[in-house]
């Protein structure tokens, strides 16, 4: 039970009207590509809420099959295919 508490809900956003399917992959899912889809709301922004315990963990969004960063993140961190991952700090 202490472990869930500590879990925090942590809302990850993509910003694209046109796009028309948005996946989140990152090291709290073993970057599967597939494994968290997101949902588009009425103003076109892609959401997903998951629930982390502390730590850092690196993303990418595959948006329409490409692999991007968050363009909203700051922080960011080189990949081992030479571009970026995003990083978020729980």
């Amino acid at each position: 039970m202490a472990e869930k508490a500590s879990k925090k809900r942590v809302i990850f956003k993509y910003d694209n009207n046109d796009a028309r399917q948005v996946f989140l992959a990152g090291s709290f899912n073993s970057w599967d590509p597939s494994a968290r889809p997101l949902k588009k709301d009425a103003r076109g922004v892609w959401k997903t809420t998951m629930m982390l315990p502390p730590g850092v963990y690196q993303y990418r969004f595959i948006v329409d099959g490409q692999w991007i960063e968050d363009p909203a993140c700051t922080n960011k961190q080189v990949n081992e295919f030479g571009s970026f991952n995003s990083v978020a700090t729980v």
